[in-house]
């Protein structure tokens, strides 16, 4: 699945082709998605101005003034963009590209979804925050997001710190590759219990997490089965992994085994030596 930097990638990728460009129309071609793409949006969107592309968490939302495009990747999905250097692909889509915004200048997004787990979505201006953000946990690279917030919110938790990081109420897009690597940064066994946590400990773990989350932006993501950028390229986050992925093989860091055991049908990766 594209966790937060992919995510964010994409939304840098695509912004610059879409602010302030008008919508000229769209193109359905499949929307059963895992929610269906409003049946309205033909007549809905064309004619409106794109006036900033933003991420909530690992959506998309394309600020179009009297409401919000909510784009979700799910498991699969990425945005291309398809300029006219990209004629044969904008007028032969391909069997997984479901949905099209074409913009004034015949510039193209389009989303590939193979599993079709995304969310193409519509937010009225004048209506409540949509309910799949109204109650999200903070962004993890925002100050709203510290190792005090982290520490009160899981003095009844005992449930694991891997959990914990897993779950959106609490802090958003951090995801499961992002989630082992913060946690051997930090030295942190994933299945500790999280109000067994320390706030010193707390404090090294979230600078983990937006070290490890930087970085991964920085390097372009994870290449992911079925993601490519909005340009079609790959990340390279995946060279840098230290544990996720690696079960059997050394550590990097301490020459100890890496070890896989499966939380909340996820796979966890560490060291046994280096995280307690």
């Amino acid at each position: 699945m594209p966790e937060l930097p992919e995510v964010e990638i994409t939304r840098r990728g695509i912004a610059p082709y879409l602010v302030n460009r008008t919508v000229h129309h769209i193109t359905i071609r499949n929307p059963k998605l895992r929610w269906p793409i409003p049946q309205d949006l033909p007549q809905l969107l064309p004619g409106l101005k794109i006036c900033a592309v933003q991420r909530r968490a690992k959506y998309l939302l394309l600020d179009c003034g009297n409401g919000t495009l909510i784009i979700h990747l799910g498991m699969s999905g990425s945005l291309r963009i398809l300029t006219r250097d990209h004629d044969n692909l904008r007028i032969n889509p391909q069997k997984h590209d479901h949905f099209d915004l074409i913009l004034d200048n015949q510039v193209v997004l389009r989303l590939r979804d193979p599993r079709r787990f995304g969310a193409i979505l519509w937010q009225s201006a004048d209506g409540l925050p949509h309910p799949l953000l109204v109650n999200l946990g903070p962004e993890p690279l925002t100050d709203d997001f510290n190792s005090r917030y982290l520490f009160d919110k899981t003095r009844r938790c005992h449930t694991s710190i891997k959990q914990i990081l897993m779950n959106s109420h609490v802090v958003v897009g951090v995801g499961n590759i992002y989630a082992n690597e913060s946690l051997f940064a930090a030295g942190i066994n994933p299945k500790s219990a999280a109000n067994a946590i320390g706030l010193k400990r707390y404090e090294k773990l979230v600078t983990a997490i937006k070290q490890t989350l930087q970085l991964a932006i920085e390097s372009g993501g994870s290449s992911l089965r079925d993601f490519v950028h909005s340009d079609g390229s790959s990340g390279y986050f995946q060279q840098q992994y230290w544990v996720y992925g690696r079960s059997g093989e050394r550590c990097k860091r301490c020459a100890g085994m890496i070890k896989q055991i499966r939380q909340c049908q996820r796979s966890s990766f560490y060291c046994t030596d280096c995280q307690h």
